[in-house]
């Protein structure tokens, strides 16, 4: 309820400015480069080197491009800050995104362009000692900690459908972001939801012998995640500058399946603290989720339109949202590369 309140009042906000924003893009000229402001949804690691690495070699300078590449507050501020025509681009959830759209009715102000998480990389982790299993049903009873906004934790309802549990099967401990490793290792909780790639730092802290990893994916959560995300103010009036950016981006994202090492170390110009070894483990893991298995039959960047059009009514029913947005208004996959471009390289 905090979070839909949250989104209510800042999608007010959002309507209006977005109708007040300026139309400042052109089309490169020349040496001229187009500007345009690029929000993540969380800090700077190794689930979004590629970015940097398509900003290090010069891949949007490349498409005539000048791109700015800001931390974010979460998936809620990236598409109020994108719908405001603050950023033209970001990364955000593709759940928030179906909930922001349906209570901003009409033509949509932000839309997803690029799917960047071919599935949403949710997890629960509990620790074994404190008899948290593979199974989903070991979680009744236990204390488990989220942050009180924040999507793994909302979207908890649709596993315990799938799984035939109580949405109250276990307690919540609300507990912020910055302390969920530190309740874990305590044992102050039994529990705690994680993107699973957010979690590097709980296994440098942790055995992985002692913890166990449930994916919302393994219980037929099948949820796509962060997406790419322009303004419509963008798409409507220069679409040719969002595709000049996800050829950039994409070009990067392959090259990064190819060789992570390169995207880490452009990433660690912008965050010289991060470790290169954690970070790499981290992009392991969030390779797994970017190139998941669909990727194979549609290639990056896409969706399978059944999947999406089963999340809205997930989503719908689960946040209860009066209206339910079209899939169309939500995902608008017309600038994507050639699908030839979209291919995880084959290793040898």
């Amino acid at each position: 309820m905090q979070r839909r309140s949250f989104l209510a009042a800042t999608s007010a906000v959002a309507a209006a400015t977005a109708l007040a924003a300026p139309s400042v893009f052109a089309q490169n000229n020349g040496a001229k480069l187009t500007p345009l402001k690029f929000t993540l949804d969380f800090r700077i690691n190794g689930q979004t080197a590629p970015f940097f690495l398509a900003q290090a070699k010069g891949y949007y300078k490349d498409e005539g491009l000048d791109v700015t590449i800001d931390t974010g507050a979460g998936s809620v501020a990236s598409i109020t800050r994108i719908a405001s025509g603050v950023y033209q681009l970001g990364l955000g959830d593709i759940s928030s995104l179906v909930e922001f759209n349906a209570q901003n009715a009409g033509t949509p102000m932000v839309q997803a362009v690029y799917q960047y998480y071919n599935r949403a990389p949710f997890v629960i982790i509990g620790r074994k000692d404190r008899g948290v299993t593979s199974d989903f049903k070991s979680l009744a009873g236990k204390k488990v900690a989220a942050a009180a906004v924040e999507s793994t934790r909302r979207a908890w309802p649709m596993v315990a459908r799938k799984q035939g549990m109580r949405g109250d099967a276990f307690q919540w401990q609300t507990t912020d972001f910055s302390a969920r490793d530190n309740v874990m290792v305590r044992g102050d909780v039994d529990a705690a939801t994680y993107f699973h790639d957010s979690a590097i730092s709980l296994f440098a802290r942790m055995k992985p012998e002692e913890l166990s990893v449930l994916k919302y994916s393994d219980a037929g959560v099948n949820l796509y995640g962060n997406a790419i995300l322009a303004g419509s103010n963008l798409v409507a009036q220069n679409p040719k500058v969002v595709a000049a950016f996800l050829r950039a981006t994409n070009r990067a994202i392959v090259e990064t399946f190819a060789n992570p090492a390169p995207s880490i170390a452009a990433m660690r110009q912008r965050e010289p603290i991060l470790d290169e070894k954690i970070e790499l483990e981290r992009w392991a893991i969030t390779a797994q989720y970017v190139g998941a298995a669909d990727t194979r039959g549609h290639g990056l960047g896409d969706i399978k339109k059944l999947t999406l059009e089963q999340q809205v009514d997930e989503v719908a029913d689960v946040f209860g949202l009066k209206v339910k947005p079209a899939s169309d208004a939500i995902f608008n996959g017309t600038m994507l590369p050639s699908r030839s471009e979209r291919t995880i390289p084959t290793k040898a």
